[in-house]
């Protein structure tokens, strides 16, 4: 199914590359930092974020064969277009040393077992949680916000040697992390003619 860009955010994409050249970034690479600066209006991510081409070309190939994707919070999910996501943050409870966020994920990991798209923009307990399991992930996109543990938590993914999305400050949130997830999504896989920006 091809995806029809509105005329107004191409627009935007113009005027985004027309004051952000990211044209010496490989594809998939290009394609994620353009679309989380788009989704922010924010310039300054293109020398925060942290990513991988290599890992985001094994990502967008597990995404394109159905590998399933978790989003941490509903606002992520509801964020992510074109693909149903998994969030059992209804269903899951708050104990002693554990968060719901925490709880959430680990029942997710439940559901979906290894290989899964992780998408985290919101908590920095979900992302802690996360890398305690052996999810074996195809990609942790970890971009919770946030003054207490943000900036820590995407300093441990790093450090995990996970297949990753990061940023190094404490600014990220829903809207940034599905923008990554979308820019995976939208970017065609090689024999596909979709439309993408």
């Amino acid at each position: 199914m091809n995806r029809v860009v509105h005329p107004i955010e191409r627009e935007s994409f113009r005027r985004l590359r027309a004051r952000l050249d990211t044209s010496h970034l490989p594809p998939l690479t290009r394609a994620v930092v353009e679309r989380v600066v788009h989704s922010a209006a924010d310039l300054e991510y293109a020398s925060d974020l942290v990513m991988d081409e290599g890992a985001l070309a094994r990502a967008h190939a597990a995404l394109h064969a159905g590998a399933p994707v978790v989003a941490d919070v509903e606002m992520v999910a509801a964020g992510i277009t074109r693909r149903k996501t998994v969030c059992r943050l209804a269903d899951a409870v708050a104990g002693p040393g554990l968060t719901r966020s925490a709880h959430a994920v680990r029942l997710a990991y439940q559901e979906v077992g290894p290989g899964a798209l992780w998408v985290i923009g919101c908590a920095p307990t979900a992302l802690e949680e996360l890398l305690t399991l052996d999810a074996s992930p195809a990609l942790v996109i970890g971009l919770p916000v946030g003054f207490v543990g943000a900036a820590e938590s995407k300093a441990a993914l790093r450090e995990s040697g996970l297949p990753a999305v990061s940023n190094v400050s404490e600014k990220g949130g829903s809207a940034v992390a599905a923008a990554a997830l979308n820019a995976l999504l939208y970017h065609p896989v090689p024999s596909d003619s979709e439309e993408t920006l």
